[in-house]
């Protein structure tokens, strides 16, 4: 049939017209990108902020995860029906109505995640079991991070099999703490605050702690929007077309265009992406959605089960020591090594995943936008080790993250969030055909999520404000 792509062109190359691919057979081996997912958003909050609200209100909470987790599957799923229909980045999306919205959302991310604060925490919990100064530890961490990234000669596969491991790690854990540490009154009090006594709790915990659990229950800010990253490298779609990126050293780049392609609507088209977009959505709520909602329930099930009521804890890594204190006694001392080797080996996973995140945001963007001609991977790679050199530089001068940073972190994940919910709405809409756009009840969840987010941003930003003006 005559088809003329309905991707804009204007700011960026004309996309290429192919037919869709025929999904594989046997999907169980492009399973994948939802735990990476779910696996590098499992961090602080899924070890220190869900379980410290559960230390000081219980489980009357725990309807927000859910609420946030089902939020972030919408934006997920929005993000990867862009990619699934063309190959390109949900950001590449985005630049096509303005060229440089891309770079204004890699900024913000590498602003949010320059300061090493995701790699110190992993290394201090290393200190509870071995001692040492987690400054040098953490740098340690940061080399080990880059050549793992800039040395796979496939960086997906890599940093899906270091996810894999992380996750099998945590379920370890999990089931540990099912057998020896979490109590029958915390599976009650868990139904009971999915249902009865689900209620916010403000006070005693502020409002914006709580929103920000709902917002960023499992990922956030620019961790989201790699999900076109993550499912192109794993064949989804029309990403089938596009090379995966590689090391520059150990990888073999394929040479290809950096925009992406097309598919006209035929009956047969349209048959594989039902396909398609059935597969996409299943993995995403069986691995991102389900493992991370389990993950925050039985964390926090557990801290319940061993720390609520407890006087003087606080939202901060010094929770995690006082919980492996008290799992040593309640339990046994193997048990709370258990908790912080296992901890530590998860906070460093979702450290390596954050800096390929970020540098294959910022990767995508530059090649795509700025530097048609460059080679993505070695663009990549660059930016990795300058997060390791920039993190390694800033903790030897032994400084500590000013309060300007804390309140730009703070601000910018709810920003993107609201911004590229918009930018969604905008980009299915109107870059795809009338058989694929976003409508019904998506649409709505889309409306709900610039709402939500609007409504945090200026929580957040109204916070924040205070704080600097009080000298708090």
């Amino acid at each position: 049939m005559e088809f003329t792509p309905t991707v804009p062109a204007k700011r960026l190359p004309p996309v290429t017209v192919r037919d869709l691919p025929e999904p594989p057979a046997n999907t169980w081996r492009i399973i994948g990108p939802g735990l990476v997912g779910a696996g590098v958003g499992l961090a602080s909050g899924e070890f220190i902020l869900w379980p410290y609200i559960a230390s000081q209100v219980g489980l009357v909470f725990i309807w927000g995860a859910a609420i946030g987790i089902i939020t972030q599957w919408f934006l997920n799923m929005e993000i990867e029906r862009y990619t699934l229909a063309t190959g390109e980045t949900a950001l590449t999306g985005f630049s096509r109505f303005w060229k440089h919205w891309g770079i204004v959302f890699v900024a913000m991310t590498l602003l949010s995640n320059l300061w090493p604060g995701w790699v110190t925490t992993s290394a201090t919990m290393v200190t509870y079991l071995t001692g040492g100064t987690p400054r040098y530890i953490a740098i340690g961490m940061l080399v080990v991070i880059a050549l793992a990234l800039s040395l796979a000669p496939v960086i997906y596969n890599a940093l899906e099999k270091v996810i894999f491991v992380k996750i099998a790690l945590v379920t370890t854990l999990i089931v540990v703490a099912l057998i020896f540490a979490i109590t029958s009154d915390a599976w009650v009090n868990l139904g009971r605050g999915l249902t009865v006594d689900a209620t916010f709790p403000v006070p005693p915990l502020e409002l914006a702690v709580l929103m920000g659990a709902i917002a960023y229950a499992g990922a956030g800010g620019g961790q989201n929007l790699c999900q076109s990253n993550w499912i192109r490298d794993k064949g989804f779609g029309m990403g089938v077309y596009v090379p995966r990126l590689v090391s520059p050293v150990t990888g073999q780049e394929e040479a290809a265009p950096s925009t992406g392609f097309q598919f006209a609507p035929t009956p047969e088209n349209l048959r594989r992406w039902r396909q398609w977009w059935r597969f996409a959505n299943i993995e995403q709520g069986t691995t991102f959605a389900l493992v991370t909602f389990v993950t925050i329930a039985l964390m926090s099930m557990l801290a319940y089960s061993t720390v609520f009521g407890r006087e003087g804890l606080e939202n901060s890594i010094g929770f995690l020591q006082v919980e492996g204190e008290v799992l040593q006694q309640t339990v046994a001392p193997w048990f709370g090594v258990l908790f912080w080797v296992i901890g530590a080996l998860a906070l460093f996973a979702s450290a390596m995943g954050i800096v390929d995140y970020t540098s294959r945001l910022a990767a995508d963007v530059i090649k795509t936008v700025y530097a048609r001609n460059a080679s993505e991977s070695r663009i990549y790679t660059i930016l990795v080790w300058s997060m390791a050199v920039v993190g390694s530089v800033i903790l030897l001068l032994g400084f500590d993250q000013p309060l300007f940073l804390l309140v730009l972190s703070a601000c910018f994940a709810a920003v993107m969030m609201f911004v590229y919910s918009i930018l969604l709405i905008i980009l299915n809409r109107k870059a795809l055909p009338q058989e694929l756009r976003v409508r019904s009840y998506r649409l709505g969840a889309l409306v709900w999520s610039v709402v939500f987010f609007g409504t945090l941003t200026v929580l957040v930003l109204i916070q924040q404000v205070q704080k600097i003006t009080s000298g708090g």
